[in-house]
């Protein structure tokens, strides 16, 4: 993905593809969720080749159906997408009756359905709250966290010093905490 396009949201990328029906916007947007979506076919399907397919599928799947409706949460719903394809596919299987039961008891690392839809909500709401930050606090813990950012490489892009930037990030941190913990 180009870094240039790193700032720009999921909401965003959508907005602009809407707009203007390019696209390399969604394109964008799908590089996002590659590896995502590609753990979740593993998780099903269990051969590598199956769930490249399958991301695949997922791909154009989204390419047809994103222009059609109103998505809100476009991870949730690729999450979805990909979930009830391989779903399928596994109907499919012959061996699927025999292989069903033990396929899908939940393993000691899996995360239930519920905990990834309530960490999904999380992750919106954070998002959310991310944006009600002071816009340096904002930027710096965006870049830190989100792109993986040194605190110089940090620093060269924003004109802050080291230490601005380890306040901000330090700073940014305990406000983001504060809210999420006060809903």
């Amino acid at each position: 993905m180009s870094r240039d396009n790193q700032h720009i949201t999921d909401e965003e990328l959508l907005a602009r593809f809407r707009a203007d029906g390019n696209s390399d916007w969604l394109g964008i947007l799908l590089e996002r969720y590659t590896v995502l979506l590609f753990g979740v076919c593993m998780k099903y399907l269990r051969q590598q080749d199956a769930s490249r397919d399958a991301v695949q599928q997922v791909f154009l799947k989204a390419l047809s159906e994103i222009p059609k409706y109103p998505i809100d949460n476009i991870g949730g719903w690729l999450y979805q997408v990909a979930r009830n394809l391989c779903l399928s596919q596994l109907r499919g299987r012959k061996d699927y009756a025999d292989e069903a039961p033990l396929q899908f008891i939940a393993q000691p690392e899996e995360v239930p359905l519920s905990l990834l839809i309530e960490k999904e909500k999380d992750i919106d709401r954070l998002k959310a709250e991310l944006a009600t930050l002071k816009e340096e606090q904002r930027i710096c813990v965006s870049a830190f966290y989100l792109e993986k950012k040194s605190y110089q490489q940090i620093a060269g892009e924003t004109g802050y010093d080291i230490k601005q930037v380890k306040s901000h990030i330090q700073n940014g941190k305990r406000n983001l905490r504060l809210k999420m913990e006060s809903r």
